[in-house]
Order: C-alpha cells, then sequence, then structure tokens
C-alpha cells in the first residue's frame, strides 16, 4: 500500500478572480468535486460554490469524467455552463451518461471556435487553440488565458511540438506563463508498451527543442501533467534535479501564478 498523504490529483488549472469572486476550472478530472473545493476555499467561502465556468480540453478519461459530479446522482448543479470545442459538445449532448446533463440542465453547454476569444467577464478572456492529438473522440484544444496584466498558456496533452502548425517557440516569447505536456520524461518509460500508439512530447525532447532560449524565457516554462511513471514525480530524483538545473520548473499542486 502506498501513503496516502502522498496522492497527487489528476493535473487540472483553476482560475479565479478576487474582485467578481468567480471561478472557473480547465478540465473536468476524475478529482474535480475536490479541486471544486480548493477553488472555493480560494475564495475564503464558507459553503462550497460551484465554478461559473468549465473550459474542456478534449475527450479523453482524465479530462472530462468529473463532470460526472455535476449530475443528478451526486451534486445535481443547475447550468453549469461547460465550453467546448465542436466535437467535443456534439459528444457531450449526443452520448450517454453525458447527455443526460445536458437534458436535465445541470450543464449548459457553451461552444468554442478555434482562436476566438471568450470574455468570460471584463477583465478575463479565454482563446481556444487547436493542437494536433488522439482525436478518436474530439478535437483537443489548449487554451490562452489573459488577464489585466499577464497571459498563460495552458496545453496539458499535444502528440509533438512538431506536429503542431503554430510554434512552440514564438508562443514562450508572447506568453509570460506556459503550463506544458509534461506527461514522459523520455521513450521507454512504460515497458511492454510502445510510446509511439500514447505520443507526448518527452520532457527530454522539449528541453532538447528549447536549449538555445535565454534563462528569461525559460524560467516561463512549467512542465505538467505527470504520468506516475515520469521520475520527475519524485522530489529528489536526478531528472527532476536536471530540469530544474536548466531552469524550467515543475508544476506543483497549489501553484499560483497572479495574471
Amino acid at each position: 500500500m502506498g501513503n496516502p498523504a502522498s496522492k497527487k490529483m489528476v493535473s487540472c488549472l483553476g482560475l479565479v478572480d478576487p474582485i467578481s469572486r468567480q471561478t472557473w476550472i480547465f478540465d473536468a478530472t476524475p478529482d474535480f468535486k475536490e479541486q471544486m473545493t480548493i477553488l472555493s476555499n480560494e475564495l475564503d467561502q464558507t459553503s462550497f460554490k460551484l465554478p461559473s465556468g468549465v473550459f474542456l480540453t478534449h475527450g479523453h478519461m482524465g479530462h472530462y469524467t468529473g463532470l460526472s459530479d455535476l449530475g443528478r446522482e451526486a451534486m445535481g448543479s443547475k447550468n453549469v455552463k461547460v465550453y467546448a470545442m465542436p466535437r467535443m459538445t456534439s459528444y457531450l449532448r449526443n452520448n450517454g451518461p453525458w447527455s443526460q446533463l445536458v437534458a436535465l440542465k445541470n450543464i449548459e453547454l457553451a461552444p468554442l471556435e478555434e482562436r476566438i476569444p471568450v470574455r468570460i467577464n471584463e477583465r478575463i478572456k479565454v482563446t481556444p487553440i487547436l493542437v494536433p492529438h488522439r482525436d478518436e473522440f474530439t478535437e483537443t484544444v489548449g487554451f490562452q488565458i489573459e488577464g489585466p496584466e499577464k497571459s498563460v498558456l495552458f496545453i496539458p496533452d499535444i502528440d509533438k511540438w512538431e506536429k503542431w502548425e503554430a510554434s512552440i517557440l514564438k508562443q514562450i516569447d508572447k506568453n509570460d506563463v506556459l503550463f506544458l505536456d509534461g506527461t514522459f520524461y523520455k521513450n521507454g518509460e512504460i515497458p511492454g508498451r510502445d510510446m509511439a500508439q500514447i505520443p507526448h512530447p518527452f520532457i527530454e525532447e522539449s528541453m532538447e527543442k528549447f536549449k538555445h532560449l535565454p534563462p528569461e524565457l525559460k524560467e516561463k516554462v512549467y512542465f505538467i501533467h505527470f504520468n506516475h511513471t515520469n521520475p520527475v514525480i519524485k522530489k529528489n530524483s536526478p531528472e527532476r534535479k536536471l530540469i530544474e538545473g536548466k531552469g524550467y520548473h515543475l508544476a506543483e499542486e497549489y501553484l499560483r501564478v497572479t495574471l
């Protein structure tokens, strides 16, 4: 048995506006309920408060299945806005049990369009950006989140940087903080499986691609979305020390960035 205290939640991103006292969450993970509670606590709520909206990146199980917590068998929420791209919207509307959330108005689907910003209030806008990934059921997006002073790019899943029509190097230059796919550290990390069937940019590959960036750009990069096989989840691993020694960051739970 593992140590319960060492349990980590599935990767997501929360957004809090202390002025309007609104919250949003990016991806509905299997830890959705706990993560929504954390967002409520950020506002010093005396009681649990649902987010103003949920932004979904794609239809893989770690990224949307937490929506079930909003259903009749759980919270029985009313019209929680769920922002999703066209295929993701169609998938939720036409496949159970998610279609029941729509039919019972537990959620309200808010369709997104590629690179069309959504202004979620007077201070914050969110722009979906298509990225190449294993799109068996839905398309996949990352999100650019722009606040009054800074912008954040959130890309938890992508096949390879080279397959993307955009330049990740230009994205590093134009954004202030980047939360980037760090699922696996290197090839061969999962014994007995062809990792080409589950493509992600290995952290080793990303560091090689970014190696000529000046230190002030490298320090914008936070690797996220670590698989349980990734050695960087161990605090004192050589891989973790190497990454940090090269000027990059590894995202931690409860990390805060001001926009």
